[in-house]
């Protein structure tokens, strides 16, 4: 799919499947103007029924908020994460068998006319950024598993495996998880650059390196994101997380 015209050409494709669960938690959004393009990814946990509902309703409070007021700034990223963690407490009020839902969320907007992008995001769903060959962003997890890496006390190639990885200290839903965790952040756009949202069971599973190999050979998003599914399903254990990727590159016309 492809992002309406304006200065930066997008062209969009997603992957999100259940693995070996039987339910698929994971939930995606996107919504454009002519002047931006603004997606949502989130993995959702909590008992029966909580991780759909939790994952579903911050797509749809966060994409809500952005057709209310498309602005690509980052107080419009973090006040869209508020209103859907406002909207995940309201739920677990209301509901019993929802007191324990939560979710993550990762938020990326681009603003066409100006080429700047805009995102945020809280536990462990992840925005990568790919330039020129490499690795230019990756945000960073709200795990503990993270901030050990962060001080020292495990090594950076020891984390996939580590205990503690999927342990969580913001996310939507959770108490102060949106006040701990939310620093939005804003950078440039070229054209050539490629942006990936994705749930930690595509990240646990397919590494960095192997993102950019089969970038390199890939002739646009969707054959980038199939060569990658493919390399994932034929690893797949009978654990396997549901995973989920939104694939965006930038080019101009």
């Amino acid at each position: 799919m492809s992002a309406p015209t304006g200065g930066m050409q997008l062209e969009l494709s997603v992957v999100s499947r259940a693995g070996a669960r039987s339910v698929n938690e994971d939930a995606y959004g996107v919504w454009s103007a002519p002047s931006a393009c603004f997606c949502v990814m989130s993995d959702g946990a909590g008992g029966h029924r909580g991780g759909q509902v939790a994952s579903k309703l911050v797509v749809s409070r966060v994409l809500d908020w952005f057709r209310a007021a498309p602005a690509c700034d980052p107080q419009s990223i973090g006040a869209a994460l508020v209103a859907a963690n406002d909207a995940l407490l309201s739920e677990q009020q209301r509901d019993a068998e929802l007191a324990d839902m939560h979710a993550t969320a990762v938020v990326l907007a681009i603003d066409r006319e100006r080429d700047v992008a805009t995102w945020a995001h809280l536990g462990d769903s992840r925005l990568y950024g790919f330039r020129e060959g490499r690795v230019a962003l990756r945000t960073r997890d709200h795990s503990l598993a993270q901030q050990m890496i962060d001080t020292g006390y495990v090594a950076e190639d020891a984390f996939r495996g580590h205990a503690q990885r999927a342990t969580l200290y913001a996310a939507l839903g959770l108490p102060e998880g949106c006040a701990v965790g939310l620093e939005p952040a804003q950078d440039g756009v070229r054209a050539g650059d490629v942006f990936l949202l994705c749930t930690d069971g595509w990240w646990d599973t397919i590494s960095e390196e192997e993102m950019l190999r089969e970038l390199q050979a890939a002739s646009g998003p969707g054959d980038w994101l199939q060569r990658l599914d493919h390399r994932l399903v034929a690893r797949q254990s009978e654990a396997q997380d549901n995973y989920s990727a939104l694939a965006v590159w930038c080019t101009r016309e």
